[in-house]
């Protein structure tokens, strides 16, 4: 992992401190909400539906056990709203039949960070000066600047990866921290980057996807894709460069953000984003960007042009752990007789949980944070404490917040998995539902988002309950399900095998449908959104139809065929049958959220 330099902690305690005078500033009075709005949006801090919400960056997705416990403390201690504003919040969640108002936990987000949604503003200068003692901040997690940049969770450890993208990522964010020239863009902007064979990362869905590889001559650069996104225009990036060499990317990163920081949208927030601006310029856009490239290159001398000793420095931060010493730390697991109830179970878990390693010695372990009783992403104070210490026991003390909701430990010894699955399942995340149907990816939604048109937690929670038989849910087999409560698609909806979008119709919950959505892996196939089924549904029939098109599909699978792979068969005429069949006749009853936009202030994730 990447260790901060002096002056690397240095800037981060004293944008901490800067944050404690604005915000005693703003207590007395003497710098306005207004005023003091986008500097707290500088540093993570948002105010939500009920209460603030802080996003903490955790670049590239990876933390230290250190890092895990003070976020741990930051849950116990911080993420507790005050009585009267629980209180409230309590009340109108009972009005809408929900009670998903937990707190003392942290959420993982699927742009690998980490969020709270109950700690008093107030309080906010206490929470930055802790995150400071452990490298940690919030910046780059809100505003229209270069947000955290992310990557593959197995990053470093896949078996089919030929380039380690976390020190080039690692780069990227220094590079792009607090830029002067792109603090304030049209809107934000995101980059994703992978070095593997599949495309764990969504890299197609970033307004710019980094690929690195070798060309014919063994010589390393990037596939350069731009103007990917998802919201309410879909769009699937476009590649500017088939082969960049790896010491200019952050030149030919500049010359896309000047291009889009000149000519994107800024009197329009809905075709504001880089994908807009590709799309209707086309050619010109990539002649516009070449032309600035070359400028940079011959008037700013190629002033970020990466050197070779640089990325020799970064490398070596990347470095597998100290296996040896690791080693004489694991060997005091005992080993663990299983009873035979418990094997079948640990069979599964390995099936689904547990993925190969570079280190034929070693794998990766993904502790499922998708369970009966607590929305997806969501830990407890406890629990974010438990996974730093089967870190330190079982992953030389790291972790990654992966891209589904999860964590994943990246340094687990083979001879280790027993007692790691035993410590796990003690823990409740050791479900064997990895990359299933209720392994789903879902955003906060109306329960906690000022922005959101409907909830999200609640339906994931009912199909979850449905879906509770490891027998069924194997047979169903790898389903990408994923909701968003509006357009904004924190959930990622427009990806999903089955997506799920919350519209609002005259105040009221309704959830559009889609099918066949791809991020761009092995099992998706090439990246590109999902098809919406017709009509939308009512809260109450969204569970009925999710079970209506895996049945449709079992009842039309062919041997080994995979959910997607029939939708892609077979098309979407037999699941939009099986849907309509379950639409109700009378869809007026019952109590549904009606959601006051103007009060938002969030954004997609």
């Amino acid at each position: 992992m990447y260790q901060y330099t002096d002056f690397d902690r240095q800037f981060i305690r004293e944008r901490a401190a800067q944050h404690r005078d604005q915000l005693d500033r703003n207590l007395r009075g003497e710098l306005t909400d207004d005023e003091f709005r986008p500097l707290r949006l500088q540093n993570g801090w948002y105010v939500q539906r009920y209460a603030p919400m802080l996003r903490v960056a955790v670049p590239y997705g990876e933390l230290a056990s250190r890092q895990l416990r003070v976020l741990s403390k930051i849950a116990r201690d911080y993420d507790q709203p005050s009585a009267a504003v629980y209180q409230h919040a309590s009340a109108t969640q009972a009005e809408l039949g929900t009670s998903h108002l937990p707190v003392g936990y942290g959420h993982f987000s699927t742009r690998q960070n980490v969020q709270f949604n109950w700690i008093p503003l107030a309080k906010s200068a206490d929470v930055m000066d802790l995150l400071a003692t452990v490298d940690m901040h919030g910046i780059q997690t809100s505003g229209n600047c270069i947000r955290n940049i992310t990557s593959d969770a197995l990053a470093g450890i896949a078996p089919d990866e030929d380039i380690d993208p976390r020190p080039y990522a690692e780069i990227m964010r220094q590079w792009s921290t607090l830029h002067p020239e792109f603090a304030f863009l049209p809107r934000k902007f995101k980059i994703a980057i992978n070095g593997a064979l599949e495309d764990r990362a969504a890299t197609a869905w970033h307004d710019v996807g980094l690929h690195l590889r070798r060309n014919a001559l063994g010589h390393i650069g990037f596939k350069v894709l731009v103007g990917g996104g998802m919201g309410r225009t879909p769009v699937i990036a476009s590649t500017l460069r088939e082969f960049l060499p790896w010491d200019q990317i952050l030149n030919y990163l500049e010359a896309v953000v000047r291009v889009y920081n000149r000519f994107g949208r800024r009197d329009n927030l809905y075709k504001a984003r880089i994908k807009i601006l590709v799309k209707a310029e086309g050619q010109r856009f990539v002649d516009e960007v070449e032309a600035e490239f070359q400028a940079i290159q011959t008037h700013d001398g190629a002033a970020h042009t990466i050197p070779q000793a640089e990325l020799d420095r970064v490398s070596k931060h990347f470095s597998a752990p100290d296996l040896v010493k690791y080693a004489q730390v694991a060997t005091q697991n005992v080993a663990t007789e299983l009873s035979e109830k418990d094997a079948a179970e640990y069979q599964r878990w390995l099936a689904q949980n547990v993925r190969a390693h570079k280190n034929p010695a070693l794998r990766a372990v993904t502790l499922s944070f998708k369970r009966l009783g607590f929305a997806p992403g969501d830990a407890t104070a406890d629990q974010l404490c438990a996974a730093a210490d089967l870190a330190d026991r079982f992953s030389a003390g790291e972790v990654r917040v992966t891209h589904e909701q999860n964590l994943l430990l990246p340094w687990v010894h083979a001879t280790d998995l027993p007692a790691l699955w035993l410590a796990a399942r003690s823990l409740g995340v050791a479900k064997a539902n990895i990359g299933l149907l209720t392994d789903m990816i879902t955003c906060p939604g109306g329960d906690l988002c000022a922005l959101a048109n409907a909830r999200s937690i609640p339906l994931a929670a009912a199909i979850t309950e449905r879906y509770q038989d490891l027998d069924e849910l194997f047979d169903i087999g790898p389903v990408d399900l994923h909701i968003s409560g509006c357009m904004n698609s924190c959930g990622h909806h427009h990806t999903g095998h089955i997506g799920v979008l919350g519209v609002d119709k005259d105040g009221r919950e309704w959830y559009q449908i889609s099918l066949g959505g791809s991020d761009g892996s092995l099992l998706s196939g090439t990246p590109k959104p999902g098809k919406v089924l017709g009509p939308s549904f009512a809260a109450s029939e969204v569970t009925d139809v999710v079970e209506a098109l895996l049945d449709t599909y079992r009842a039309k699978r062919a041997a080994q065929e995979t959910f997607i792979a029939t939708v892609q068969r077979i098309g979407l005429e037999p699941f939009k049958q099986a849907a309509n069949a379950v639409r109700h006749e009378t869809r007026d009853g019952g109590k549904v959220l009606h959601v006051h936009l103007a009060t938002a202030e969030t954004e997609s994730d």
